[in-house]
């Protein structure tokens, strides 16, 4: 059946395509196809904002449970397994996102998140909840591999930055939503004393339910279907998505790649040509990653730690120091966002994670003098985030545009992992032992820490970073079985 923009040609014994899709998705204006792809695919980072924020609003209401009554230790160990939980997810809904689909993949690790999360409700005991929260993570790093793949081959070029860190950034939408519910239920009156954790944790469950709906409507990502010689489905997507765009004059699709569709590349294929190909920007992804990774969950882990052993803020109040600590987060890639496709990747990435790490240097000094109450502290931290979040949701941005279509969720997936076991696995562990001395000095010690890895990581950014701003993935990097 002849496709059009699809040319096969035989070369070598090899099926050779020879096609304009990628050309023709670049070439779209911003549409409502791509507001339902940003709000239905986009829920992950909401998902994962929520999940964290609850996590640590109710660190005072697990302490105080009757039934779990967890020490800090604990606390410090569940966070551990929830990371632990999206390390092993993302490795392994990573390699089976490039083997089976972006759609078939971002179905599952939904409903892996709603059945685990609505479990952690109805834990009895310390390895029970960890155990849950682990699955939990599981669902959450799946669904980085799998969203973020879809996303960056769905968007066009010229919007993927600021759609990007807009999407990432809305993890702390996520954390504001947590927040609210953590103050509404573990309100005194509210709910009987251990009932209010255990209903906080429905609100992941209901909001993924919705969204699993949504996502019946997102098809396919027509780059993977193309590199796997399922030409007429592809054409039958992206014809569909040119109908939404009825009125507007789509310019010539000129640009077209050449495929060995039928050619197999095996995971250590994929890996290897990774590391062959890009060693430089392996060394990007693993830096940015860690750094970030290191430095969000060694603060916000522990944030609530930090009010209560310190500030004597009461359990059911943190819920209101943190949501001004997520609106901050979630201004910083949604203003500086636009500056990523225009100023450019390497100046802003840099300028961020400097920015965050001086910062931070100087909140911390503060904080070990006891010059900041608890508003005052958070307000700083407020501050920080508005562009550690733009920081961090370029780390994600870079990982998952710099590498081949063929290993993109893989590549994702990798980073990820690696970056948040190297980064940030042992970071609230770390913190919450460093809390629970009761020393100022000791949790400065860390904040400098962290603070040096954003800042050493600003400059790898400097010296190795990807120019990647407004070019087609495919330039960016090219695919492993082009011809």
């Amino acid at each position: 059946m002849s496709v059009p923009g699809v040319y096969r040609v035989v070369s070598h014994a090899n099926a050779i395509i020879e096609t304009d899709i990628p050309a023709r998705l670049d070439r779209l204006p911003w549409s409502r196809f791509h507001t339902l792809v940003v709000v239905a695919l986009g829920i992950t980072w909401i998902l994962d904002g929520l999940e964290v924020t609850l996590a640590g609003s109710i660190t005072g209401a697990l302490e105080q449970s009757p039934v779990l009554h967890f020490s800090e230790a604990e606390i410090g160990l569940v966070s551990t397994a929830y990371l632990v939980g999206a390390v092993s997810g993302a490795f392994l809904f990573g390699y089976l996102t490039d083997r089976l689909g972006r759609k078939k993949l971002f179905m599952v690790t939904l409903g892996v998140y709603l059945v685990a999360t609505a479990a952690t409700a109805f834990s009895w005991d310390f390895a029970s909840f960890a155990l849950f929260r682990a699955l939990t993570g599981a669902g959450i790093g799946g669904e980085y591999a799998a969203i973020n793949s879809a996303i960056q081959e769905l968007v066009p070029a010229r919007f993927r930055g600021r759609t990007d860190l807009a999407i990432n950034g809305s993890f702390w939408l996520g954390a504001a939503l947590g927040a609210l519910g953590a103050v509404l239920f573990l309100k005194p009156g509210v709910l009987p004393p251990d009932w209010g954790w255990r209903a906080a944790f429905g609100i992941g469950a209901v909001l993924g339910l919705v969204i699993l709906v949504l996502r019946r409507w997102i098809p396919e990502s027509p780059r993977w279907l193309m590199l796997h010689n399922r030409l007429e489905e592809a054409e039958a997507v992206i014809g569909d998505i040119e109908k939404r765009v009825e009125g507007h004059s789509l310019p010539p699709a000129k640009d077209k790649i050449r495929l060995a569709v039928s050619s197999r590349n095996s995971m250590v294929e994929m890996v290897l040509a990774v590391i062959r190909e890009y060693p430089s920007r392996a060394v990007l992804g693993m830096t940015l990653m860690s750094a970030q990774a290191f430095f969000y969950n060694a603060i916000f882990f522990s944030y609530a730690l930090v009010l209560t052993r310190f500030f004597k803020v009461p359990a059911g109040s943190i819920g209101w120091y943190i949501l001004p600590f997520a609106l901050g987060n979630f201004a910083g890639p949604l203003l500086l966002g636009p500056l990523f496709d225009t100023i450019g990747r390497k100046p802003m990435i840099a300028f961020t994670y400097a920015m965050s790490g001086v910062l931070l240097i100087i909140v911390g000094y503060l904080f070990r003098e006891e010059l900041l109450g608890a508003a005052a502290l958070t307000a700083c931290w407020s501050g920080i985030f508005f562009f550690a979040s733009a920081a961090a949701s370029a780390a994600y941005l870079t990982v998952s545009e710099s590498f081949p279509l063929e290993a993109r969720a893989l590549a994702i997936a990798f980073f990820y992992a690696v970056g948040t076991a190297c980064g940030g696995a042992v970071a609230p562990y770390l913190f919450a032992t460093l809390i629970g001395t009761g020393e100022r000095g000791r949790v400065f010690e860390g904040y400098v820490f962290g603070a040096a890895l954003m800042i050493g990581a600003a400059i790898v950014e400097l010296l190795i970073g990807v120019k990647a701003e407004r070019q087609s993935l495919e330039t960016v990097a090219r695919p492993i079985s082009q011809r």
